[in-house]
């Protein structure tokens, strides 16, 4: 559960635009092309409900159940994002609070350290491609990243999360180190949108830019800030990113 000043800033996020939080909880509930909010997906796994009702023991007992059993991770992994999905509509409707919000997310974190090393054991031996992440500087938000780190990394791509209130200066240096095919910022609040910007126009310069797809995610990003940005890709679904990078992968093996 996000604790100190994490929280601080979180509590500020709702109280300023409750919808900005609960979007970037809501991968799937929003549409991107028409940018309203659509009706709550239907729970349709017991998993899913569990964590849709804060039912952490629960939850976390049947995942490990399910693993020691050799039951498929992602398919769990896919439940549980389902049941934050929910939850995060629930929010935006003002059924659910800034109380269950946290709680959910503390258990999805919790469900995610169980799952993470089976997950690992069902990815490629050769990664797809390098992915490097990070919310930056202005915003230690980072919910919605982890969750698309764990679904890249799910999917056989190397995922080097560099964490939040991230310099430009450190995405450039990690650019430069690991030569990645994708880099991803995320954001919660708007005050990042100037340092993404900056960090994309420092790969410009260092001639990196021309060789990564850039993607921006998270609430309060729009096709807007993919304009003002300079990125070739924007979400507020983290299967929509995941998905986007397959299908680039899979153009260039064409």
């Amino acid at each position: 559960m996000p604790e100190g000043i994490e929280l601080i800033v979180w509590m500020k996020a709702v109280m300023y635009d409750e919808r900005d939080l609960a979007a970037s909880m809501q991968w799937s509930a929003r549409s991107p092309s028409e940018g309203r909010w659509e009706k709550e997906a239907e729970v349709n796994s017991d998993l899913a409900a569990a964590i849709v009702e804060l039912r952490r023991d629960e939850v976390l007992a049947e995942i490990k159940s399910r693993m020691a059993g050799g039951q498929d991770p992602l398919r769990t992994l896919e439940e549980c994002r389902q049941g934050m999905t929910t939850v995060g509509e629930r929010f935006q409707k003002g059924d659910y609070f800034l109380a269950e919000l946290m709680l959910s997310a503390e258990i999805f974190k919790e469900a995610m350290t169980i799952l993470h090393p089976h997950l690992a054991k069902s990815r490629p031996t050769k990664p797809l491609a390098k992915v490097v992440l990070a919310t930056l500087k202005g915003d230690i938000h980072n919910l919605g990243k982890d969750i698309m780190a764990t679904l890249l990394e799910a999917h056989g791509f190397e995922v080097h999360d560099l964490g939040v209130d991230v310099p430009p200066s450190l995405v450039l240096a990690k650019v430069r180190e690991i030569k990645p095919q994708f880099v991803g910022f995320s954001a919660l609040i708007t005050t990042a949108f100037p340092y993404m910007k900056e960090a994309a126009e420092m790969m410009r310069e260092a001639g990196l830019r021309q060789e990564i797809k850039l993607m921006i995610g998270g609430g309060v990003t729009t096709a807007m800030t993919k304009e003002y940005v300079g990125a070739d890709f924007q979400t507020t679904d983290a299967m929509e990113g995941v998905a986007y990078c397959l299908n680039e992968m899979e153009g260039r093996t064409r």
